[in-house]
């Protein structure tokens, strides 16, 4: 594992590479299947714009998001694609056996060999009880103290390394290490890079100690960014997968042609996290749903604060706010997420964010 194939290259006029992270989200009226051609035409758009990498993230038991299964979804994605990166943001392991999930992107990575980021989580992404489902276990808040282990197994299993007389030595993840000839004519063995996600320090210090690429959540947590990159920088211990720290920061933001509609968009995006953080899930609402709600003033409280860490407008707008944000955190690299019910628009947000900062178009 290289640490240049972590390492992005800002385009155009960015400070730092660009990235996507989706949600596959369903809107109100519309299907997963909408929703899974939708990412396809988004994962080509990210492409031929220089987006330097697309991710997925897992979720359950959430009417509104399709992405339950990353792995099922970036196979698909990368039959569409040829150069852009694609990853999970993440993969929630706590969820799954470590040699499942070595299997899984083992496979990702023979599919579109050099291009597949394995992003881990340690949150169960979803509620108590549908945790309890997928692990067939009760003890569904133990993945915070196994974490570090279960990390440490699915490592070994990745670099197929584990000592002669361990309990698993002669287990092996299939596909596993993928054998490639560099241009030198000398065979090196090659697999995923292991990214940790987090929205607190748990994950930061965690990557930090290993010398692993940090992910965190500002998206949902801006409290705690600058913290949690103190921490993982504070932490840093150069490894062979880098040699610096390399922190990457989701971030959510809307770019419409014309502001008013952007402030409609993101309200419909926040009425659905607040039906999803009071226990009442569903598809993403319309705006006009939204703006006929009835907000209670502790909603209305909930949504002013979710809203003022959106970034959100004309393209001019949200590239300012970007930019800012870049210069606050220091971060190596900005992961945007474009919630909006209309496709459309969440596609023509990608590409205002891709105008506002001069991103070549591929070439056909």
């Amino acid at each position: 594992m290289a640490a240049d194939e972590i390492r992005g290259t800002a385009q155009g006029s960015t400070p730092v590479p660009l990235s996507v992270l989706d949600l596959v989200t369903v809107g109100a009226g519309r299907t997963a299947t909408d929703a899974l051609r939708t990412s396809v035409e988004l994962s080509r758009l990210a492409e031929s714009r220089g987006f330097h990498r697309y991710w997925v993230a897992e979720h359950h038991s959430m009417p509104g998001v399709a992405s339950s299964s990353p792995a099922v979804i970036l196979a698909h994605l990368a039959a569409h694609t040829t150069r852009i990166r694609l990853g999970s943001g993440g993969v929630m392991l706590p969820n799954h056996a470590p040699l499942v999930i070595a299997e899984q992107f083992g496979t990702l990575e023979a599919m579109a060999p050099g291009r597949i980021d394995l992003g881990l989580g340690r949150a169960p992404g979803t509620d108590g009880a549908t945790a309890a489902a997928l692990r067939r276990t009760e003890s569904v808040g133990q993945g915070a103290d196994d974490f570090p282990e279960q990390l440490a197994e699915l490592t070994r299993f990745l670099d197929d390394d584990f000592p002669d007389r361990h309990r698993y030595s002669r287990v092996h993840a299939v596909p596993g290490p993928i054998q490639g000839t560099s241009p030198g004519g000398v065979q090196s063995a090659h697999r995923p890079p292991v990214w940790l996600l987090g929205s607190s320090g748990f994950s930061a210090r965690l990557a930090g100690s290993l010398g692993l690429p940090f992910a965190f959540a500002h998206h949902f947590s801006a409290q705690n960014t600058i913290p949690a990159l103190d921490l993982y920088r504070e932490s840093f211990k150069p490894s062979q997968a880098l040699d610096a720290p390399y922190a990457l920061i989701g971030v959510s933001a809307l770019a419409t042609d014309d502001e008013k509609e952007a402030r409609r968009q993101i309200l419909a995006a926040a009425l659905n996290m607040v039906r999803l953080r009071t226990g009442r899930p569903g598809l993403v609402p319309t705006p006009e749903e939204a703006e006929a709600y009835e907000f209670s003033p502790m909603e209305r409280e909930f949504i002013d604060s979710w809203n003022s860490n959106v970034i959100h407008g004309t393209a001019d707008e949200v590239r300012s706010g970007l930019d800012d944000l870049h210069k606050r955190t220091g971060a190596d690299e900005l992961m945007i997420t474009s919630h909006a019910h209309n496709s459309d628009l969440r596609l023509r947000s990608y590409e205002l964010i891709a105008d506002a900062y001069g991103l070549p178009r591929a070439q056909a």
